[in-house]
């Protein structure tokens, strides 16, 4: 589908001045699509993405911010990540309270469909990762709010749980998708998961999907979203 006709709303990035959702807002970009980004500091999500983005400011922490930062938004995608054991940048203030108050005040301005990075291994309270706060459980009850609230009719949602986070290039890598949260090790670019998340917007067999996805091999993509067929297989 190309630029001009993927998909007509505009979309909330939350967590967009993170490696991950740089990514995002780029891929957005790239297909034509206005996006909105939801920032703390509005001076660096201006460094980063100037005039091409709407910048509305506030915290997570508020439901009054977020509020109106989704406002006439028809999508969300979130790349919020933790980045502290505790405070306001804990695993439980961004990874679980901060993504399930955006899923809440997205629902209730009609937000229609939300897409998250999460992570793979997040079912696994003895994984290592757990050791950081427990973020992979907080990630957890985070997921399943929004399996909850976002698979009621009109509304859909899209969850991505990539191995380990890598940067580079989109599409130069041949993906493994799989579901379960079978899979225990694992790489994946940033921006191959950014393109997956995009692709959710209007790619139908995306919606109500949750999946884990790590790189298989080096080569060179057309497109990702037949990665999706094999979710409905």
């Amino acid at each position: 589908m190309g630029a001009a006709t993927a998909y007509k709303g505009k979309v909330l990035v939350a967590g967009a001045t993170g490696k991950t959702g740089q990514w995002v807002v780029k891929r957005l970009l790239h297909y034509g699509i206005p996006v909105r980004v939801f920032s703390r500091v509005r001076d660096k999500a201006w460094s980063m993405f100037g005039e091409s983005v709407e910048i509305m400011t506030g915290k997570i922490q508020s439901a009054a911010d977020i509020a109106d930062a989704v406002k006439g938004c028809e999508a969300v995608i979130s790349a919020l990540g933790s980045s502290a054991v505790t405070g306001e940048s804990s695993p439980g203030d961004v990874d679980r309270d901060g993504v399930i108050r955006l899923i809440d005040e997205s629902a209730k301005r009609g937000v229609k469909h939300f897409g998250i990075v999460s992570s793979m291994a997040v079912t696994k309270w003895y994984h290592p990762l757990n050791l950081f706060g427990g973020v992979l459980l907080k990630k957890w009850e985070a997921e399943e709010h929004l399996r909850k609230v976002f698979s009621r009719e009109g509304r859909s949602y899209t969850i991505v749980r990539p191995g380990g986070l890598t940067d580079g290039e989109p599409l130069r890598h041949k993906l493994h998708v799989d579901i379960g949260d079978r899979l225990w090790s694992g790489w994946i670019n940033r921006s191959d998961v950014a393109e997956l998340l995009v692709l959710s917007l209007w790619v139908e067999k995306a919606k109500n999907k949750t999946f884990e996805v790590i790189n298989e091999a080096e080569e060179e993509q057309l497109g990702l979203e037949h990665y999706y067929d094999s979710l409905n297989q």
